[in-house]
């Protein structure tokens, strides 16, 4: 009953936060659905990648600083070719997810150390790069932006990452991870080669977002990527998301966790609240929800 319950809970939570918000607005979020779903595919993105590291039982710190390293490469090599300017924020995200990848398999320290340091040195990097002017790419950039691409490369990642979570060993063996590495190492899984390869391919996602990130406004500010691995913290967990990953993660936590966070901070966003005062609601709610679906048996410090 109660495993049902934490099962369906984010999903009502999603249609309950909607209807409360759009009542509370006069069904000013309906009417302007475009607007707040404009918000969601970067995070959705981005949060695929996530997704697959806390699934084996890890943290990542660092994808704002990915995402805002990666989407002044594709400015950059825009004003060349925009195809190839994809390819490399790609590889910029996937070498940053190498860098994570060492030092925490093959170097011993802990995921959240490790990311949080990158956080730091690569948030440097980008105000550096950004201190005389915002880094501007292609005029032909923002030709790019519509709706329709946006979803359909949205909808590529989840559907490309839900069959390999899905039906592939790719995601039993991080599932397994997660749920005990000795376990799992002893049954054959190259546990250090996968854990690896999961933060060079989360790199690579969100160096991919780094290119939806641009096409809004062609360019790049030193606040580029602020705080998008806090939001996607929240809006895993909101969606259900085991923080220690194993057994009870399902893939379905991505899209309900991002749209239940971009709601929820659409309708506060649109009530009128302060900064501070949505900072506190939202903190109440990643509360609540981290309470309800910590796995108090099988949590243990994060890898």
């Amino acid at each position: 009953m109660i495993s049902a319950v934490k099962t369906y809970l984010p999903i009502v939570g999603l249609i309950i936060v909607f209807l409360v918000f759009n009542v509370l607005t006069n069904f000013r979020m309906v009417k302007n659905m475009p607007l707040v779903l404009s918000q969601v595919y970067v995070t959705m993105i981005a949060t695929t990648g996530v997704f697959f590291i806390m699934t084996m039982g890890g943290l990542d710190f660092s994808q704002g600083s990915i995402l805002g390293i990666a989407s002044i490469v594709v400015c950059m090599v825009s004003k060349i070719n925009i195809p190839l300017s994809i390819v490399c924020g790609i590889l910029t995200g996937a070498l940053i997810g190498a860098f994570n990848g060492y030092f925490y398999v093959y170097r011993k320290i802990k995921s959240f150390i490790v990311t949080i340091c990158t956080m730091f040195l690569f948030r440097g990097f980008i105000k550096y790069l950004t201190t005389n002017a915002p880094v501007a790419g292609s005029a032909a950039l923002i030709n790019f932006d519509r709706t329709e691409l946006k979803v359909a490369l949205t909808l590529l990642v989840l559907v490309t990452g839900f069959v390999l979570f899905r039906f592939t060993k790719f995601g039993t063996y991080l599932k397994a991870i997660g749920a005990g590495e000795k376990a799992a190492m002893f049954s054959g899984i190259r546990t250090d080669k996968m854990k690896f390869w999961v933060y060079v391919l989360s790199g690579a996602i969100t160096g991919f977002a780094a290119f939806i990130n641009v096409i809004k406004v062609g360019s790049v500010t030193s606040s580029g990527g602020s705080q998008l691995e806090t939001q996607i913290l929240i809006a895993l967990v909101l969606g259900g998301m085991p923080i220690s990953g194993g057994a009870k993660v399902r893939f379905e936590n991505i899209i309900v966790g991002s749209l239940l966070y971009i709601v929820l901070n659409s309708g506060l966003t649109m009530m009128g609240f302060s900064t501070q005062m949505m900072q506190l609601i939202q903190g109440i709610v990643f509360l609540v929800f981290v309470a309800v679906f910590a796995d108090r048996k099988s949590l243990q410090v994060i890898k």
